[in-house]
């Protein structure tokens, strides 16, 4: 059996920050229950146990939002002791939380460090750029918190990386984002492209993507990445990590490198349950953790019916000189979606102007890898 992953909603998409690009907000304004409240300690002890009971290798309990950290530090203490309680198999489990840092204190830090979390910390880059789009309820900037998040991470050890939402911004002034994150010693980093609204036509938010931006954007990035390579300065980018995954015949550890979908396990604050993290909506949900076993919610009817929609990507896309590395990219760049998948990726364009640029050098990284340089 593969590892078990579940991704868990603590407090469904209640949130400190008003972030202008948060899809999560749109996706719950899609439902006709937009907020679930906070999850009860009941409601974890049930997603424990049945994780615990189904698992046996691996599993994997991450945290997001909304923002996971309004739960409170005693729902991850009272986390630790159902995991201590219901691991009677001795399986090995990993903890991971995503936070924007604003309320991570010292307690936080060294709860987070104590019991080997692994903590995703959004950051968009340098003040200027940050303060933009990540903003508060008084449309204030929430750069300064996070630095002081990053400060007490470092002084308590605990392992973490960075997330750095690409909007139209970022994309654009890729240079000095990448340069602030090498000034501050982050060594592991995630771009992750904006996403529109579920159903919009794409590129007409003031910070939407377009393809011409995204894949200019990243072929800067992938330039600055290799030179530092060069350098002997290896920077983990989690994107151009999956990619020599595939080249070196590993299978990619991101989802939407698959080249199809696969049904997940999404805990709403509820117990609902759903496939994906941009699908948390009525149409796609499969079930609950307080009625169905797992085995149910990931095989079930509604769970195959989300996977079949993503089969058509690999039937488009087979032609494509590069699908063998980018194998179709993520569905929700498919949108809007009518029951089947017959478009192209919105990004093809970028992708493949991105691979042209990079290809060889990554074939030439995972070479040397295999030899051991």
């Amino acid at each position: 059996m593969p590892p078990l992953n579940i991704l868990i909603k603590p407090v469904s998409g209640a949130c400190n920050l008003r972030c202008r690009y948060c899809f999560y907000t749109d996706v719950a304004e899609k439902r006709i229950q937009q907020n679930y409240g906070i999850m009860t300690e009941e409601t974890l002890d049930v997603i424990v146990r049945k994780a615990l009971e189904y698992g046996d290798s691996y599993v994997g309990f991450a945290f997001q939002g909304g923002e996971p950290t309004i739960a409170g530090l005693d729902f991850y203490r009272r986390l630790m002791e159902l995991e201590a309680k219901y691991n009677r198999k001795g399986l090995r489990i990993g903890n991971a939380i995503q936070t924007n840092g604003i309320l991570i204190d010292a307690e936080w830090a060294r709860f987070f460090a104590e019991n080997q979390f692994l903590v995703g910390l959004s950051l968009d880059g340098p003040k200027e750029i940050h303060d933009l789009n990540r903003i508060d309820f008084r449309d204030k900037g929430s750069y300064n918190q996070v630095m002081k998040t990053v400060h007490l991470f470092n002084q308590y050890h605990v392992e973490y990386n960075i997330l750095s939402v690409v909007s139209k911004l970022v994309a654009r002034h890729i240079e000095q984002v990448y340069n602030f994150f090498m000034k501050q010693g982050f060594s592991y980093l995630q771009f992750i492209p904006c996403l529109d609204g579920l159903g919009e036509e794409p590129g007409q938010n003031p910070y939407s993507l377009t393809p011409q931006v995204y894949g200019d954007c990243l072929k800067r990035l992938f330039d600055l990445w290799y030179r530092d390579i060069q350098k002997g300065r290896r920077i983990s980018i989690r994107m151009f990590d999956n990619i020599l995954q595939i080249l070196l015949g590993m299978r990619p550890e991101s989802c939407d490198m698959n080249g199809y979908c696969t049904a997940n396990m999404i805990i709403e604050a509820d117990g609902s349950v759903y496939p994906c993290d941009f699908y948390v909506i009525d149409q796609w949900k499969t079930g609950s953790i307080l009625e169905q076993d797992i085995a149910e919610l990931l095989q079930g009817e509604k769970a195959q019916a989300f996977t079949e929609v993503s089969h058509a990507i690999a039937l488009q896309c087979r032609e494509c000189e590069y699908f063998g590395v980018c194998r179709g990219g993520c569905r929700r760049h498919y949108e809007p979606i009518d029951g089947a998948i017959t478009g192209e990726n919105y990004f093809c364009p970028a992708y493949r102007e991105f691979y042209q640029a990079t290809l060889p050098r990554f074939c030439e990284l995972a070479q040397r890898i295999k030899a051991g340089v």
